[in-house]
C-alpha cells in the first residue's frame, strides 16, 4: 500500500477530492492511505504563527521552517518528499510513475509569498511545479500530483491497459489520439469512418497517425 502524506495549512481542501472518484475508490480498496496533516498543529505560540516577514525586505510573508520540519519528523516521513513550488522543475508523468512504485510520498504545500528555502534544503525535498503559473497555494498542485500518482497504482483503474495509451505515458507516442463515442453523427460532425470499420489494423494505424498529428499540433516540443 502507498501512503501519501500531505502537509498543509488548509486540510479542509482535501476532504472532498480524496473521497471522490479514483482517489476515493483507491482508498476504499486499501491501495492507498492518505494522511492530511495541518501545519498549524506544529506551532507553539497562542496565535499558531506559521509565517513571518522575509529577510532582506519585500512584500508578502514567508512560511517558517520549524512547522514543516516538525511535521515531517512527526510523520517519520522518508523520501521522496516534495515541496510544491512555482520555482520547481516541471512535474512529469515519469515522476508520477516513480512515486507510484514507492511505499510513501510526502507532499508539502506552500502558501503566501513563499516557503523558507531551508525547508527544501534541510528536508532534501524535491521542488516540483505543475505549470508555468502561480497558484495561491500548493494545495491544488498537490492534488494534481496525488491524482496522477494514485491512478497508476495497479488495480485502481478498471482497465490497467488504458493508462498505457494515454498522453505522456511511457508506452504512448506523445499525446493521445482523439477519442469518439456514440452517436456516430452529432450536429453534422461524423465519427471517422475507419473507427466504424471494424478493421483493427487500420484503426491502430489511424490512431498512431493521429497521435503524431496531435503532438505536432499541440506539443511539438515533445517530439524533440
Amino acid at each position: 500500500m502507498l501512503t501519501i502524506n500531505v502537509v498543509t495549512l488548509f486540510p479542509e481542501v482535501f476532504a472532498a477530492p480524496l473521497a471522490a472518484s479514483i482517489p476515493g475508490r483507491a482508498a476504499a480498496a486499501k491501495l492507498v492511505r492518505y494522511q492530511v496533516v495541518p501545519l498549524r498543529d506544529y506551532t507553539h505560540d497562542k496565535h499558531h504563527t506559521v509565517d513571518d516577514t522575509p529577510y532582506g525586505g519585500g512584500a508578502g510573508m514567508v512560511l517558517k521552517p520549524e512547522p514543516f520540519f516538525e511535521a515531517v519528523e512527526a510523520l517519520g516521513a522518508r523520501p521522496p518528499i516534495v515541496l510544491l513550488s512555482a520555482r520547481g522543475r516541471p512535474f512529469t508523468h515519469r515522476d508520477a510513475v516513480r512515486f507510484s512504485l514507492g511505499t510513501e510520498l510526502t507532499l508539502l504545500c506552500g502558501h503566501y509569498k513563499d516557503v523558507d528555502q531551508r525547508v527544501a534544503d534541510g528536508l532534501a525535498a524535491e521542488e516540483l511545479s505543475v505549470g508555468d503559473f502561480v497558484l495561491s497555494g500548493g494545495e491544488p498542485a498537490a492534488l494534481c500530483v496525488l491524482d496522477a500518482v494514485v491512478r497508476l497504482l495497479p488495480g485502481v483503474l478498471g482497465d490497467d491497459e488504458s493508462s498505457k495509451e494515454e498522453s505522456f505515458s511511457a508506452d504512448g507516442p506523445g499525446l493521445e489520439y482523439p477519442q469518439y463515442t456514440r452517436p456516430a453523427e452529432f450536429r453534422g460532425m461524423k465519427v471517422p469512418d475507419v473507427l466504424l470499420s471494424g478493421n483493427h489494423a487500420e484503426i491502430e494505424k489511424w490512431r498512431r497517425e493521429q497521435a503524431k498529428l496531435q503532438t505536432e499540433k499541440q506539443r511539438p516540443d515533445l517530439l524533440k
